[in-house]
């Protein structure tokens, strides 16, 4: 709803499908007959007229993260996601201050009270395995994010915590350089020798029903 996915350009895709096409050739090539296969190689790999020669591409920058789109949707991202965490975790924290939710099923040391009874501080007796609301709402975001990913897949809304434990932002990988990939599938493809598999398909049939 709030994340916008960024759509491939037209011209990528066309690449793409191009060198797929291409390697589709060279696997299943031997199914055509040779001047069907010949049409399509020249298509592709014509010293003059082949799409391999005559597309042009420029290099993509070598670090993802100078291009300024992508840096602004990952902040656009993060903020986005952090808000309604914030915004809960401050109302939990105002309207519920001095609640306790729960107890944990098992004596813990004193230790504990400042992670699990956030906002009573004051109450130096309470035993350390009553859990706060606060510190129950934090516990559930963070204890809960497996169960988010399991139940509404890795990439989701839901999973906030990543943001609050890790952040170091993963560098993405950088765009594949298509004159690169046109290049070494021009070579690939250049070097196939067609060899018709349905060449004497009848006589073979013929002999095995005979």
């Amino acid at each position: 709803m709030f994340s916008s996915e960024k759509k491939g350009e037209l011209e990528n895709i066309g690449d793409s499908h191009a060198l797929i096409r291409s390697r589709l050739l060279r696997e299943n090539g031997r199914f055509l007959p040779a001047k069907a296969f010949k049409m399509r190689k020249y298509f592709f790999n014509d010293k003059e007229h082949g799409f391999f020669k005559t597309q042009k591409r420029e290099s993509p920058m070598n670090n993802p993260m100078a291009d300024p789109s992508m840096a602004t949707e990952m902040l656009r991202s993060n903020a986005l996601n952090m808000v309604p965490m914030i915004v809960i975790g401050s109302w939990i924290n105002w309207a519920f201050s001095g609640f306790l939710t729960t107890k944990v099923p098992f004596p813990l040391t004193y230790r504990f009270k400042p992670m699990l009874q956030r906002g009573c501080e004051s109450l130096t007796s309470l035993d350390a395995s009553w859990v706060s609301s606060a510190s129950w709402y934090f516990l559930n975001i963070f204890g809960l994010r497996s169960m988010y990913g399991l139940v509404l897949g890795s990439d989701n809304a839901a999973d906030n915590s990543m943001i609050l434990t890790d952040h170091q932002v993963p560098t993405p990988q950088a765009p594949q350089d298509m004159q690169k990939a046109f290049k070494a599938e021009w070579e690939a493809l250049e070097i196939v020798d067609h060899q018709w598999a349905l060449a004497d398909c009848e006589t073979r049939l013929l002999n095995r029903l005979s």
